[in-house]
């Protein structure tokens, strides 16, 4: 059996501890990725997705848990060092890329991440044929577009662009943070095609954070519902193949059920002492 990719254990982190805004993102979060795993992480707005993503990434630092990544504990990492294992998309399609460099140039400087090489020599003539053969792959028609400044490309050609910057050096992981939600749906349906398409391929350990529910029964292989941060669903095997939209929006209704319950018996509990 081979080693997970990821392995959370009792990850916890409060903000504004002590204060009347004291918000528990992360409640004792354990969670494994077997290599391969394409695993969509949903949830309400607070729910945690985007402090687990942060945690992993090493932007913030939990309070408690450990972060292990390939087998390595990351859990003291800085972002920079974990850089080198893991590969994130943001929502904004024109981050993470220099708009006034060429698409060349910024490939370059993705596909020479953790190397000490001058930039200089990145763009030799045998690796611009790489890259245009890398670019082609997108079936876009960039890879006659090389020297164009990225700026100048459309928000969803630029995603699409920065998806291959994150995968042109293979990530341990892949993380991928509502990538498609800025995205008009033409672009959206495109770049959410390509996921799944570099993802399969490349047999990636992949982690999507979404708020679409008709994207997360389309894509990858686990949907994880996080909610007031902690998992409160995982679902896998046969019981993520049979999922609807309707059975997702059924779970969520559980939820604001469950949360309705715990107000009112709140309320009981207040009353019966006063």
């Amino acid at each position: 059996m081979r080693e997970p990719s990821l392995v959370i254990r009792g990850l916890a982190h409060t903000f504004h501890r002590g204060t009347p805004s004291e918000n528990a993102a992360l409640v004792d979060v354990d969670l494994e990725l077997e290599p391969g795993a394409f695993v969509v992480v949903l949830g309400s707005n607070g729910s945690g997705k985007s402090t687990l993503l942060n945690a992993i990434a090493g932007s913030l630092r939990p309070e408690a848990g450990t972060i292990q990544i390939d087998g390595t504990d990351v859990t003291r990492w800085s972002e920079p060092r974990r850089a080198q294992l893991i590969a994130r998309v943001f929502q904004d399609p024109f981050a993470g890329t220099a708009g006034d460099m060429s698409v060349a140039e910024n490939l370059a400087i993705a596909a020479k991440r953790g190397s000490p090489r001058w930039f200089r020599r990145a763009l030799n003539r045998a690796r611009r044929e790489e890259l245009f053969g890398k670019v082609r792959t997108l079936g876009l028609g960039l890879e006659d577009r090389l020297q164009t400044p990225m700026g100048l490309l459309s928000g969803g050609q630029r995603q699409a662009l920065t998806l291959l910057m994150a995968l042109i050096v293979r990530p341990s992981l892949l993380m991928l943070d509502e990538h498609t939600a800025a995205l008009d749906p033409r672009s959206r349906e495109q770049v959410l095609r390509l996921t799944q398409s570099f993802v399969n391929a490349e047999r990636l350990t992949a982690i999507m954070v979404t708020h679409s529910l008709p994207q997360a029964v389309r894509v990858g292989d686990r949907i994880v519902i996080m909610h007031r941060g902690r998992i409160a669903y995982d679902l896998r095997g046969s019981q993520r193949r049979r999922l609807r939209v309707e059975d997702l929006l059924d779970r969520f209704e559980e939820l604001r059920r469950s949360d309705m319950l715990d107000e009112d018996t709140a309320g009981l509990l207040r009353r019966s002492y006063v």
